[in-house]
């Protein structure tokens, strides 16, 4: 939305403070279910990332580190312990050995699977405490954040 159709909140300091404390709620009892799921397959919130940016394909690292906002070494770091727990495979370019790909294996994308359907069931008791109407104006409402948030100078 064009700066200028955008509108500061009405009673500014007490809604963004209002909303800064729902957020930090919401983000403690989405993490804490996510930690608990991802706990169980032995990865962090950025190894579950990695797995799956890595569900469209083999990527180099340098790709890796670019999607993760990561410098290369620490992208590394994530890849060695997935390829540890044989969630990801490093594979040689043939035509090129000195570029390495990597690649999910069949183990990691069941534990992505596994994970994204635990988390598909908790969202859907989340939101199954609203009604229909208002479970389709709070996607719409997130749908307009996350565009504004991908869409914000600095994430370009």
């Amino acid at each position: 939305m064009p700066a200028a159709q955008r509108t500061a909140p009405a009673d500014g300091d007490k809604l963004t403070q209002r909303l800064a404390d729902i957020i930090m709620v919401l983000q403690r009892c989405f993490i804490s279910r996510l930690s608990d799921r991802l706990a169980h397959g032995q990865v962090s919130f950025a190894q579950y990332t990695v797995l799956c940016h890595l569900e469209g394909g083999p990527l180099s690292m340098s790709e890796i580190a670019g999607q993760m906002r990561h410098s290369t070494a620490a992208a590394t770091g994530l890849v060695d312990r997935l390829e540890d727990l044989g969630y990801v495979q490093r594979v040689r370019n043939a035509g090129d050995r000195r570029r390495v790909a990597v690649r999910i294996t069949s183990k990691g994308q069941q534990l992505v699977d596994r994970i994204r359907h635990d988390i598909h069931g908790s969202l859907g008791e989340f939101i199954g405490c609203l009604t229909p109407v208002q479970q389709q104006t709070w996607i719409e409402i997130y749908e307009k954040l996350l565009n504004f948030c991908l869409h914000r100078p600095e994430n370009k």
